[in-house]
């Protein structure tokens, strides 16, 4: 990957732009839509969505507002928690293509594999959602469908009944949490892997605080945030960073300019103590 333009190539031959823009925790209303907007001006064509984050209105209106042309612009969303079920599943597609102001999604995910709402029949759960997106995939309002936070065991689950496989699988990847079972298996079954959270998130064990990275910071030149970002795609994970700041979307991108050592690759992927750790997505209470 040598610029932001350059793509992934999924397993049905749909082009993914290498580095996508995040939406978590961006609030509802003008700060997301320019959040969308600065990040569409900065060269991002890729934006993640979900309708768990509760601000699909204010993402599809900074879509819109951007003057970028739809075709121009890979939009991701995901189905929230409460609606795994084959009919509940069309309800809440059509909620978020009405929010986002969408004729079709670019990629749609299950965003939860084993929710509290379904925790007794999550199988049944997940294979009944996954016939309704991929009847979606077959009337092509959705170019490519996929998973986010499903562990072996849910995708082996998911497999006794899909017809058509996952082509991504969205999980929380940065240094020091590499997920290693989870990204064989899928990249074994011909899944992307996009690393959501990419600077570890906020917590006491801020990744982005850690020695390493302050360390690697000043021998490249770069920020905390770029070294994350540069070793996702030298990992050949597809990072989604997110900020609300102009300045830092900006400078999340600026990754095309420099290469990590192979050493420090390797470093990062050992690196200790941090980011905070992660849920197991079967013991998550939402």
């Amino acid at each position: 990957m040598k610029s932001l333009t350059d793509c992934f190539t999924l397993s049905n031959g749909v082009k993914i732009p290498c580095i996508g823009f995040g939406t978590w925790k961006a609030p509802s209303g003008d700060i997301t839509k320019n959040a969308v907007k600065a990040a569409l001006d900065a060269g991002y064509r890729h934006i993640d969505a979900a309708q768990a984050y509760a601000n699909e209105d204010s993402v599809g209106q900074g879509i819109k507002e951007s003057g970028v042309a739809r075709e121009d612009i890979f939009i991701t969303s995901k189905l929230f928690n409460p609606f795994h079920s084959y009919e509940k599943t069309k309800d809440a597609f059509e909620k978020t293509m009405k929010d986002l102001g969408l004729d079709y999604l670019d990629l749609y995910l299950i965003h939860w594999p084993n929710p509290i709402s379904i925790r007794d029949h999550w199988e049944e759960g997940n294979a009944e959602t996954w016939r309704a997106f991929e009847e979606y995939y077959a009337e092509g309002r959705i170019r490519a469908i996929g998973v986010s936070n499903f562990h072996p065991h849910h995708l082996k689950a998911l497999e006794k009944t899909a017809k058509i496989a996952p082509m991504v699988n969205q999980i929380r990847l940065c240094p020091g949490d590499t997920k290693e079972e989870i990204v064989s298996y899928s990249k074994g079954k011909n899944m992307l892997i996009e690393a959501y959270s990419p600077l570890g998130g906020s917590g006491p064990e801020n990744l982005i605080s850690a020695p390493l990275l302050v360390s690697l910071s000043e021998k490249y030149n770069k920020t905390p945030a770029q070294i994350c970002v540069r070793w996702c795609i030298q990992c050949g994970y597809l990072p989604l960073p997110k900020s609300v700041s102009p300045t830092r979307i900006f400078e999340n991108v600026q990754v095309f300019d420099f290469e990590l050592d192979s050493a420090d690759v390797d470093k990062l992927s050992a690196l200790q103590g941090y980011p905070d750790p992660f849920p197991h997505p079967d013991e998550i209470t939402w």
